[in-house]
């Protein structure tokens, strides 16, 4: 048998071979006349140069910087020639990594005083003339004023364009524009052409630390002119030879036999080992005829190479299933049975002792998709309520300023339910305050009374779309003529021993004349009450009773009571929050809650670390909505699963972690910095299954690492693993720093040849870089 396969049938005779046909690749071919502005022909590839918006952002403009209200200072702001990033004036220059920032790490453009900062301080600017400019992660609002309503809408409408066609970007498109962006950089006297040095500033530029005969080798392979200068075509031809990904390239001769392009039924025989579901001859035509970048090979239903590349770099590629991107899990059943996105003392965006409040706090909450928000309500002035973490340095926020912000951001990401969790400090004048504009702000959209009058107690699903739900204490009632216990007080009374009742009973009626009766009324379906002790099966459930636990009393709940908790878990809520002794509002790990089915597992969302990570991961399925319907281990009333003891491995998970792809450059003002950079994979589950193994480090190379190794780990309760994949720069003598990171649910991870998209700490896309990994899941 001959080696290789042959396609007689494919093509005439008399054709010339297609791959002969296929153009050297595409991506990195520059349009006509775009060889002389790198920085501009990155723009005309987003299709913008003509854009009377954009081109004027280039030419720049003046805009009044607005942070107090009398800090009101006028600087130029300018648009570079990337479409990537926007250079801004300081009074005081610093570092150029410092006077920047990027288009792909903007939330949101907000026009007129539509910012808490621009409410407060911009009053001498007409609303007209204003816009705000909102970022992800920590970085704060960047409150503007233009000379005149045109131009502030040149900048709202630019940035719009940019962001929407960036998104919309492949993430071979992102390569290309990020390349040449260095490209432009690193041409230091701006020629359009590349001396061997100015090529030698652009590999350290792009964090990789080449061997100088090597590169020079590289270098003159394609300097066709001989004149020790690389320009053009030689340009090109040099990236797509720094750019080539020889383990790609394995992959693919695998599979395309001796002509080098991959057949329909060949990518259905790779798209079969890959464990795709739905794998079809129709699917793999309609890859084809998605990724491939050639006319002619897509006509003859066949994929180069550089489709292929493609096709692995998409969504469809990725990690990530795409089908769990969107909501696709059950949202009929009960609250209880979900996983909600919930934040702790959310009105702060730093510490929780003298760090400021804002409501734009709230709003970076909902744009992450967190469903439960909390409010520290304090008496204030004149009579209206405020929010601030007390008796601390914090600054403080009106209550209804907050309220406006939960009306007007609350369903921007996700249109699902959100509960307001308020801890209440106040008396009973401002209680009524606090309901009146609860009611007068949210109007419709507040739940005030049982939705199924039939079944008053029984938790509503999240399909209760819109709609805000108060979690606060409720008066204690009298029984109904049911006999239904009406207050969560009243429980607790009944879990009291006999010889504490009365003392108990007098405790409630003196609590209970310190809630509004106002108040109490808004607070439906998620009644707080105090959970001392975990009631055994034979009790009623009381679904509408929400429990707030620290994480300590949490632990020991999780530790003592074990599957009695889980069971409590099933039919009501319960929230955990950080211990107050967390002065710098740092996070506990939300896995061991989300273990045990607790459902409100409260984070502090305005600090970064692995802890966001996971709850990111957690929350990155099902739409990003903020629900996740609970595994059914942990919804079914009379479930036997304990979290401490899960029972023998039941699942095995093997990654060959292959290489990475343009890591990010951590030190930018130093071009001889380098990373060093190796991966460690991390497991969080139940306490039996977390582990966590690495590959060893890749001296030198940030570009294009290769580790080829292989990490497996065993597992007991997949269902509830979370995969964090992390790369950090390897230090010998300090901790190493971080790279990137992105985790997701072991549910949702893909197997086969998969890329990585890394975030940054904030959550931030690192693209164009990647990870390339082998994944492949054994159930048994």
């Amino acid at each position: 048998m001959l080696c290789g396969r042959w396609r007689s049938c494919r093509r005439r005779p008399e054709e010339p071979p297609v791959a002969a046909q296929v153009a050297a690749p595409l991506l990195l071919a520059p349009p006509d006349g775009d060889t002389k502005r790198p920085g501009l022909r990155a723009l005309k590839k987003m299709g913008l140069t003509e854009d009377e918006d954009v081109r004027a952002m280039l030419r720049g403009s003046r805009l009044c910087k607005i942070r107090s209200r009398t800090w009101h200072k006028e600087r130029l702001y300018r648009l570079q020639e990337d479409g990537l990033s926007v250079w801004f004036q300081r009074r005081i220059p610093r570092a150029p990594s410092q006077h920047i920032f990027f288009v792909q790490h903007i939330e949101a453009v907000r026009e007129g005083h539509q910012s808490e900062g621009l409410r407060r301080f911009g009053g001498a600017f007409p609303p007209a003339r204003c816009l705000t400019i909102a970022f992800k992660g920590r970085r704060k609002n960047l409150d503007l004023a233009a000379a005149t309503p045109e131009e502030a809408q040149r900048w709202v409408r630019g940035l719009a364009k940019l962001r929407a066609r960036l998104d919309a970007m492949s993430q071979r498109e992102r390569l290309d524009h990020w390349i040449h962006s260095y490209l432009h950089r690193a041409d230091s006297n701006q020629d359009s052409k590349m001396s061997f040095k100015e090529i030698k500033s652009l590999l350290r530029m792009v964090n990789v630390d080449m061997n100088d005969m090597y590169a020079y080798r590289l270098f003159k392979e394609c300097d066709h002119s001989n004149n020790e200068r690389l320009e053009g075509a030689e340009i090109e031809e040099f990236l797509r030879r720094l750019l080539k990904r020889p383990e790609l390239e394995e992959i693919f001769h695998r599979y395309s036999g001796e002509d080098r392009v991959l057949s329909a039924p060949e990518l259905l025989e790779f798209l079969e080992d890959q464990g795709e579901d739905g794998a079809t001859l129709a699917r793999a035509q309609q890859l084809i005829h998605t990724y491939e970048l050639n006319e002619t090979a897509k006509q003859h239903e066949l994929m180069t190479l550089d489709g292929f590349m493609m096709y692995l770099l998409s969504p469809e590629g990725a990690a990530l299933d795409p089908a769990h991107t969107c909501v696709f899990q059950d949202m009929d059943q009960p609250l209880s049975h979900y996983f909600i996105s919930s934040s702790h003392n959310t009105y702060l965006t730093d510490s929780q002792i003298g760090g400021p409040s804002s409501t734009e706090a709230y709003v970076r909450a909902f744009a992450q998709g967190c469903r439960c928000v909390e409010l520290d309500c304090w008496e204030g002035p004149g009579g209206e309520p405020v929010i601030y973490h007390g008796h601390t340095l914090t600054s403080k926020i009106l209550f209804r300023d907050v309220v406006q912000a939960v009306r007007d951001h609350a369903f921007t990401l996700s249109p699902y339910p959100v509960i307001l969790s308020l801890e209440n400090h106040c008396g009973l004048e401002q209680q009524a305050v606090m309901a009146r504009h609860l009611r007068a702000i949210l109007g419709d959209v507040l739940v005030t009374q049982a939705l199924d009058s039939q079944n008053p107690e029984e938790l509503p699903s999240p399909e209760l779309k819109g709609r805000v739900l108060v979690k606060g204490k409720k008066l204690p009632a009298a029984r109904s003529e049911d006999g239904r216990i009406l207050s969560d007080q009243e429980e607790e009374d009944e879990e009291e021993e006999e010889a504490e009742a009365t003392e108990q009973r007098r405790r409630l009626i003196s609590q209970a004349k310190q809630i509004s009766p106002e108040l109490s009324a808004l607070a439906v379906y998620c009644c707080a009450t105090r959970l001392r002790t975990l009631c055994p099966n034979p009790v009623p459930p009381q679904p509408c009773q929400v429990s707030s636990l620290s994480e300590r009393k949490a632990k020991k709940l999780i530790r003592e009571a074990g599957n009695s908790f889980v069971r409590h878990n099933t039919r009501q809520l319960t929230r955990v929050y950080p211990l107050g002794l967390r002065m710098n509002s740092a996070n506990y790990s939300p896995q061991e809650m989300w273990n045990s089915g607790c459902q409100l597992v409260a984070l502090n969302f305005q600090t970064p670390g692995y802890e966001m990570d996971l709850n990111a991961g957690r929350f990155l399925i099902n739409g990003q909505c903020g629900y996740i319907l609970k595994p059914a281990c942990l919804r079914q009333p009379d479930t036997t699963f304990d979290p401490e003891c899960p029972g023998p491995p039941r699942t095995t998970l093997t990654i060959q972690v292959l290489t990475a792809q343009q890591l990010p450059k951590l030190n930018t003002e130093k071009p001889n910095s380098i990373v060093d950079p190796l991966v460690r994979v991390e497991i969080h589950g139940v306490p039996a299954d977390c582990a966590r193994k690495e590959t060893n480090y890749v001296l030198n190379n940030g570009f294009n690492p290769r580790w080829g190794q292989t990490l497996q780990f065993q597992l007991r309760a997949p269902e509830l693993v979370l995969v964090r994949f992390v790369v950090e720069d390897y230090d010998t003598t300090s901790p190493n720093d971080f790279v990137g990171q992105f985790t997701l649910p072991l549910n949702s991870l893909k197997q086969g040849y998969r890329h990585i998209h890394l975030l940054s700490k904030d959550g931030a896309s690192l693209s164009p870089a990647t990870l390339f990994v082998h994944i492949r899941i054994q159930r048994f």
